[in-house]
């Protein structure tokens, strides 16, 4: 099945599978999306798979790579590919295997040489994705068989990544990468291992939960990974980073007595000083339970806080 006869048609195919993945999330708050979901795109009258076994899609009549994805795997397991963030805030996606002529890595050099936007899909529990487009392959590392990817904000610095690595704008590419890929992958994996309920209060709306990290982002421990996470509504999420409530590293709330001795309304009485001395919401899963040690050092930090 033929789809596009030039750049320009295969530019405006992938807007509509952008426009799919959109109109999907209009219905689902947490943005993850199950594989049956994104499959079910339309082209035309029939339905194309987005999501491919190999890992790369790409269709007959298109070159170029359509879409990527990283698998899951449970914490206990190692992945098949190691794909990470460097300290230049892109995205290092291994090659298939090692052979840079294998059909997979040609289909990727070819969107990068053609500058085309990929939808890339992460995994975030088995049959769970989250999209995240337009996506583009920068740069191959041939040496270290992997492709270097972005966001469409990164393609304006491509010239620039290439020449002078070092010298980049990293600032500017670390807040694309936190606001835009390290934070909504960590939110949708974060609240799924809470069953999208706020830890402290069991709030189930979606859109009113934070992934809150336990030791922050930045520091050396605060890594964007379930158990430095818990799944906590707007109200709780700002409490505990302003260490107003703290959680013990046998997840039991703590409240700083200064507000346990206030009168200020109802969501100072139910919201913070009922919830002192209850117990965390924790996750089925056991790897993906708070880091008892992560718990301990950060509530030091609420003791001295107190």
């Amino acid at each position: 099945m033929v789809i596009a006869n030039g750049t320009e048609d295969e530019r405006a195919f992938r807007e509509e599978v952008f426009r799919h993945l959109e109109a999907l999330a209009k219905f689902n708050p947490s943005g993850v999306l199950t594989s049956v979901e994104i499959n079910s795109f339309e082209h035309r009258g029939r339905q194309i798979r987005l999501i491919f076994q190999s890992g790369i899609r790409k269709l007959q009549g298109i070159a170029a790579a359509l879409t990527f994805r990283t698998t899951f795997t449970p914490p206990s397991k190692p992945p098949p590919y190691v794909d990470l963030t460097d300290n230049d805030g892109m995205i290092h996606y291994k090659y298939r295997g090692t052979d840079p002529g294998h059909s997979d890595n040609r289909a990727l050099r070819m969107a990068m040489d053609e500058r085309l936007p990929l939808a890339y899909f992460i995994g975030i529990r088995r049959g769970l994705y989250l999209p995240m487009y337009p996506m583009y392959i920068l740069q191959e590392i041939a040496a270290q068989h992997e492709f270097i990817v972005g966001f469409s904000e990164a393609l304006s610095l491509f010239n620039a990544y290439s020449t002078y690595k070092e010298e980049l704008q990293r600032g500017y590419i670390d807040r694309i990468t936190q606001a835009r890929l390290h934070q909504p992958v960590f939110r949708a994996r974060v609240l799924h291992a809470y069953e999208t309920s706020c830890a402290i209060c069991r709030l189930r709306h979606p859109k009113l939960l934070d992934a809150a990290h336990i030791i922050p982002d930045g520091n050396v421990r605060g890594d964007p990974v379930v158990p430095n996470g818990l799944s906590l509504c707007k109200i709780h999420h700002a409490a505990y980073d302003n260490n107003f409530v703290g959680i013990t590293p046998d997840g039991v709330v703590d409240v700083q007595e200064r507000f346990m001795k206030e009168t200020d309304g109802q969501m100072l009485l139910h919201g913070i000083q009922k919830v002192a001395g209850i117990k965390i919401l924790l996750p089925r899963e056991r790897a993906a339970k708070p880091d008892k040690d992560r718990l301990a050092e950060r509530y030091e930090e609420f003791k001295r806080a107190s």
